[in-house]
């Protein structure tokens, strides 16, 4: 349990002994990596608080773990993935000059990436679209990234990045697909694994790309094989639930208006094989569930989520999930991010 009154931030670190085994997936990506990347993302990422609420247990008929990443660096999950992918990367090119790094992304890893290199010493050049907001360019900008403004389409992206690489001689970040990228964002798990006194019986992440899920399924189910991990999507981008149901990876054959943002993204092919094997089931949610469920985390814990965020909350409360088994006690949620983007927030608040 988390000692305290309805809202507590856990501070309680105790010793749990993890489960012997390797691997549980085939697809070269273990506890190990995620253990490696803990040390690596000490002292840079932060230990982010696990909270709870009298409240939110009360409409979720269940007890809920709450992982509060918004508390991240740059507001978002995915700085842990960033700094370790750039450790790993400089560790690897430590006898040879220091190499420099780009991405395409909109939103949480172009500034993620932006503040890990300028904290690790290396050279950031973040492709954004020219429509991506005023402050999230100045973000970039401020954690101190070379900026490059694209045209708005996957392809315009992808071509800007791909011209840097060749002109830069830059390594290429990708924002989800690759295991250093997931091993990073696995240590969410093994910090909530020690956080936590009770067991948790299931825990539900968010799925976009696939990054984060990917990452907390192969921590989850090595150090706690029982535990049910559930995939949390909208129903206006559910291509990882298609997959999940037709067994094969079929990805969206268009850019979902969701007002979940960081949730467009198809589910990527690195992480489809790791999502296959290991999820349990995949919840979606409406955009209505969704913004109720950002606005009930605002009210009732004051903690100022993004859309994203907001799905995993609205999977732990959807009628589907609420008629799972009732062995199923105790949840954890991910809260994925912080980062609100105000003027599109005013279009439905």
């Amino acid at each position: 349990m988390l000692r305290g009154r309805s809202l507590h931030l856990s501070s309680l670190v105790y010793s749990k002994k993890p489960i012997n085994i390797m691997s549980v997936t085939d697809q070269g990506f273990t506890i190990d990596d995620v253990r490696q990347a803990e040390q690596r993302i000490k002292g840079y990422a932060t230990k982010t608080p696990v909270m709870t609420s009298h409240r939110m247990d009360a409409k979720a008929g269940r007890k809920v773990f709450f992982k509060c990443e918004l508390f991240q660096r740059t507001g978002s999950f995915k700085f842990r993935g960033a700094v370790n992918f750039l450790s790993k990367l400089l560790e690897q090119s430590k006898d040879g000059p220091a190499p420099c790094v780009t991405t395409h992304s909109s939103g949480n890893f172009a500034q993620s990436l932006a503040l890990a290199s300028n904290l690790l010493g290396a050279k950031a050049y973040v492709v954004m679209p020219s429509i991506a907001p005023q402050c999230k360019q100045d973000a970039v900008k401020e954690y101190g990234a070379e900026l490059i403004l694209c045209t708005p389409t996957e392809q315009g992206r992808i071509a800007a990045k791909d011209k840097v690489v060749e002109e830069k001689g830059a390594v290429y970040a990708p924002t989800s697909q690759h295991h250093d990228i997931m091993a990073g964002q696995g240590t969410m798990f093994t910090e909530m694994f020690e956080q936590v006194d009770e067991k948790l019986d299931a825990i539900i992440a968010p799925v976009g790309g696939g990054g984060m899920l990917s990452g907390i399924l192969v921590a989850a189910k090595t150090l706690q094989p029982g535990i049910k991990v559930i995939a949390a999507e909208p129903e206006l981008a559910n291509d990882c639930y298609q997959s999940f149901v037709a067994k094969k990876h079929i990805r969206q054959d268009h850019y979902p208006n969701t007002v979940a943002d960081g949730l467009r993204i198809s589910l990527g092919d690195v992480a489809w094989p790791i999502v296959r094997d290991l999820v349990d089931d995949v919840i979606t949610v409406t955009e209505e569930e969704i913004k109720e469920s950002t606005k009930l985390v605002w009210q009732c814990m004051k903690l100022c989520i993004e859309p994203s965020a907001g799905v995993g909350v609205a999977a732990v409360m959807s009628d589907k999930f609420k008629a799972l088994s009732p062995d199923i006690k105790n949840v954890g949620v991910i809260l994925c991010g912080g980062n609100i983007d105000i003027d599109s927030m005013k279009n439905w608040l």
